[in-house]
């Protein structure tokens, strides 16, 4: 869709009603929550299912969109037109233009990370990482670094989210393709956690480095389709959590080498009902850190290590697609499981993405034909509320 298509009309028309993107203060939502009151402000609207989110070093934003755009959104929440040079994507289903990271050393080589649904030959697609020069208007040696094998038919299940490691290896997460016989395969890269170089070579310390018939890449497997991940800010492990079907979404410490069971251990059943696999557990095969039954369908993670709601201080925030919300999932110092908080009930969006912002704020966008970038700030002890 061109920058003068319906959604750049109906951005015209919400900055108008609302003040969006026009420097204008808009409308706000506050809610109560176990830090105090919180305010939802929307920055930006006009965003066509909007995906991945990254800081600039100046105060913007880029914004992936699923049809294939890449966006810069100003402070102001202006939107800039569609960053030329982005590698062609599937926009089927469930695929399209997914992730973007800056790269660690951005304020140098302009670089950033996006990951995607790559076309293949006939209807086929996969998921891919592409690499490329920011350079404002435009994207210059876009190269692929990382393909996801064998690209299959259909439009579900490509992950993907994309996480540098505190070595500098970039972790890629992938989904199953509704291929599940391809999960618990180490010589396919469905359902699986892929750890690769800046140049997209294998690490040496790999896990199945030099073991026949594996994909060297591969860090951790038997995962569904992870659509969050983060560093935890401590032990700077990554963790991730993953969509189940019926149930059994789950939230893991992804360990190297390990096995997270899908699709012979699930705690979700299949969508008309039916048991999946051979239980719940199984000898050589991890537990999650928490499960969810029923699903609320999670997207976007981020762990809270900022000053601005010091009660969330180390908890994981996760998107709800189905219920929107914001899962608070407040851990002990070992990583398991203390309790839950449920933030922004009745904020009814979809969350896609959950970030931390360099000012301590939470930036959440929203998966919608007219999908907006909001921020989380707290209300002042003693302020009016609305």
């Amino acid at each position: 869709m061109s920058r003068g298509g319906p959604a750049a009309a109906l951005a015209v028309v919400l900055a108008t009603a609302f003040g969006i993107g026009t420097g204008a203060p808009a409308a706000a939502q506050e809610f109560a929550t176990a830090q105090g009151r919180v305010r939802v402000v929307a920055v930006a609207a006009g965003l066509e299912h909007p995906w991945g989110l990254a800081f600039l070093p100046d105060g913007r934003f880029l914004v992936t969109e699923r049809p294939g755009r890449l966006r810069v959104v100003g402070a102001d929440g202006r939107l800039s037109a569609p960053v030329e040079g982005v590698p062609a994507v599937a926009a089927t289903g469930q695929g399209g233009l997914l992730d973007v990271v800056l790269d660690p050393q951005f304020a140098t080589n302009r670089r950033i990370w996006l990951s995607y649904a790559e076309p293949g030959p006939g209807r086929t697609a996969g998921t891919a990482v592409a690499r490329a020069r920011f350079d404002g208007p435009r994207l210059s040696d876009v190269a692929v670094v990382w393909r996801q094998e064998p690209k299959v038919d259909g439009g579900l299940h490509f992950g993907s989210r994309l996480v540098f490691a505190r070595d500098g290896r970039l972790f890629v997460t992938t989904g199953d393709r509704n291929e599940r016989d391809n999960v618990q395969s180490l010589g396919a890269t469905q359902g699986k956690v892929i750890r690769i170089d800046t140049e997209g070579r294998t690490p040496a310390d790999n896990p199945f480095v030099g073991r026949a018939g594996a994909k060297a890449e591969i860090w951790s497997y038997g995962h569904r389709n992870i659509q969050g991940a983060a560093l935890h800010p401590v032990t700077g492990e990554l963790w991730t959590h993953e969509h189940g079907p019926r149930g059994g979404d789950e939230l893991n410490r992804t360990l190297r080498g390990a096995n997270y069971g899908w699709p012979v251990i699930t705690y979700g059943r299949e969508y008309y009902g039916l048991a999946i696999g051979e239980g719940t557990s199984k000898p050589g095969m991890q537990q999650p850190v928490k499960y969810w039954v029923p699903s609320f369908a999670p997207s976007g993670l981020a762990f809270y290590q900022g000053d601005r709601f010091p009660a969330w201080r180390n908890s994981a925030l996760i998107g709800a697609l189905v219920s929107g919300e914001v899962v608070r999932v407040e851990l002990d110092a070992d990583g398991r499981f203390v309790r839950e908080e449920r933030l922004l009930t009745g904020l009814g969006q979809r969350i896609r993405d959950v970030r931390v912002g360099p000012d301590g704020l939470v930036y959440l966008l929203t998966d919608a034909r007219d999908g907006r970038l909001l921020r989380v700030e707290p209300v002042a002890t003693g302020a009016p509320g609305r």
